[in-house]
């Protein structure tokens, strides 16, 4: 290939052909949404301070059952926000890890925790330090709930720098969805029998969303998709939950009703969720075989 058509698939114009390729009839409206400020809802539990979060993301994290639940983690947990949103409907009696295996953002994550959350139940949260794709060597089937929100493109990002954009390339898209694809196998070894996984990123390319989920099917015959009433039922308690404590996080019933439904999940796109995400998620359930 010559140097030109390598130097075509980078940067700036690389990545208008990338994109506008995939949302070959949205593209210049999801590219402009992608331009402006985020829609932020506040998390701000009572005496805490409070934090702000895109919307989507909220409704992503609301989808995870856990209010029933022993043990649950947050696999790649910093800056926090998600953690807040699990956090306010864990039983008293569960066990909760956040874990973040950068140390600087863990220390991030465990300021969030400290500053954002009561201590009646910041206190009952374990912050771990560690490489989320290679903690089932040690472990297995230790989880009832596992939110995998997976380090991603994060086009949003991207776009609204110059100097990340003049970087951007379709190789980056690849070397992401392979640790992807180390995350989401690793936490569904640590995920129990009848437990459930949610597998979320923020970015744009099925790469790195639906065929990082669709891989699971292939490797494990235990793994199956919820069906899409059933994460509606999971959404409307957990909200309902929540917003006794964080009444900040009222109308999301109207952001996730936005979601585009893909092949493995749901896509929050910010031109048809009043500005919200982009927020990929999926939600899994782990059933074995019975014969």
């Amino acid at each position: 290939m010559s140097k030109k058509k390598e130097d075509d698939k980078r940067g700036p114009l690389g990545f208008e052909k990338y994109y506008s390729t995939l949302f070959t009839e949205s593209w210049n409206e999801l590219k402009e949404s992608l331009l402006q400020e985020p829609k932020y809802v506040q998390v701000e539990y009572s005496g805490c301070r409070p934090y702000f979060m895109d919307a989507a993301s909220v409704c992503a994290a609301l989808c995870l059952p856990v209010s029933n639940t022993d043990d649950v983690l947050d696999l790649c947990a910093a800056p926090g926000g998600k953690t807040l949103i699990l956090a306010g409907n864990l039983r008293s009696e569960a066990n909760f890890i956040s874990n973040e295996r950068s140390p600087e953002r863990k220390n991030r994550l465990c300021k969030v925790i400290s500053e954002s959350l009561p201590q009646s139940i910041s206190g009952r949260i374990q912050v771990k330090c560690s490489d989320g794709s290679t903690w089932c060597r040690t472990e297995t089937e230790c989880f009832d709930s596992i939110l995998l929100d997976a380090p991603c493109s994060s086009e949003r990002h991207v776009l609204k720098d110059s100097k990340y954009l003049e970087q951007w390339s379709p190789a980056r898209i690849k070397t992401l969805s392979m640790e992807q694809w180390s995350l989401l196998s690793c936490a569904w070894r640590l995920l129990r029998n009848g437990g459930h996984l949610l597998y979320s990123t923020c970015a744009l390319s099925p790469d790195e969303n639906d065929r990082v989920v669709s891989r699971l099917f292939k490797k494990f015959d235990d793994a199956n998709l919820v069906k899409e009433e059933e994460i509606r039922l999971i959404f409307e308690q957990n909200l309902k939950g929540l917003q006794d404590k964080c009444p900040g996080i009222a109308g999301l019933e109207e952001i996730l009703d936005g979601a585009v439904k893909t092949e493995c999940g749901f896509h929050l796109l910010p031109h048809k969720t009043q500005g919200c995400g982009p927020i990929y998620f999926s939600l899994l359930k782990k059933e074995h075989d019975s014969e």
